[in-house]
């Protein structure tokens, strides 16, 4: 197998059926770690794909990898969380793949909106290091309590509580857009992008 044997791609309804599977993999890699992840419901999960805010990656039929994007303080900040990749589909450089469209995804909807990560895995260091993040301390990152109440599915939750958020046992990195160029993505997704946010801002 080959990393040219994946398709990565914005997830949309047509792969509510991997969600699921998604959310085993997420549960299985949290058990590995023991540490950073954060369970979702699946309500969670398939909300993200219709709402263009998810990358999945797949080999023909089969479910490889996930990815997903949230907004925090009306815009102004952004993460990308639950990068996940399939045991068997690991080493060919997925990951990296999920990571760099789950990031151009989000500088190209919210191009003024700071992107942040909270990790305790060393891969996703590297390539937050390599997309422009730095590490920062928590102070940095949103104060939505929104944000913040997603740590509670985290083994280490209680951690960053007794440190009254602080610091726990992840990495705080953040990419300020002003410091680079902006990403680009193909036009059909700016498209449904585009049809996504004129049905929420005639819906708020």
């Amino acid at each position: 197998m080959k990393l040219e044997d994946i398709t990565i791609e914005v997830a949309s309804d047509r792969h509510l059926v991997y969600v699921d599977r998604i959310l085993e993999s997420i549960e299985e890699a949290a058990k590995v770690r023991g540490t950073g992840i954060a369970s979702r419901k699946p309500e969670y999960i398939a909300r993200k794909m219709q709402e263009a805010k998810a990358v999945i990656a797949l080999h023909g039929e089969d479910f490889a990898g996930f990815s997903y994007i949230e907004t925090w303080e009306h815009k102004s900040y952004v993460t990308t969380s639950g990068l996940i990749v399939r045991p068997e589909f690991r080493g060919l450089g997925i990951a990296k793949k999920i990571k760099d469209l789950t990031f151009s995804l989000a500088r190209t909807r919210w191009p003024n909106a700071k992107i942040f990560s909270l990790t305790s895995g060393a891969a996703v260091m590297a390539m937050n290091t390599r997309l422009g993040y730095k590490p920062v301390t928590f102070a940095d990152l949103t104060n939505d309590e929104a944000f913040w109440k997603g740590c509670e599915g985290c083994v280490n939750v209680d951690i960053l509580k007794r440190t009254d958020r602080k610091y726990c046992i992840c990495t705080g990195m953040l990419f300020d857009p002003e410091e680079h160029l902006p990403a680009k993505i193909p036009q059909e997704v700016l498209d449904r992008i585009a049809k996504l946010d004129k049905e929420e801002n005639i819906n708020d």
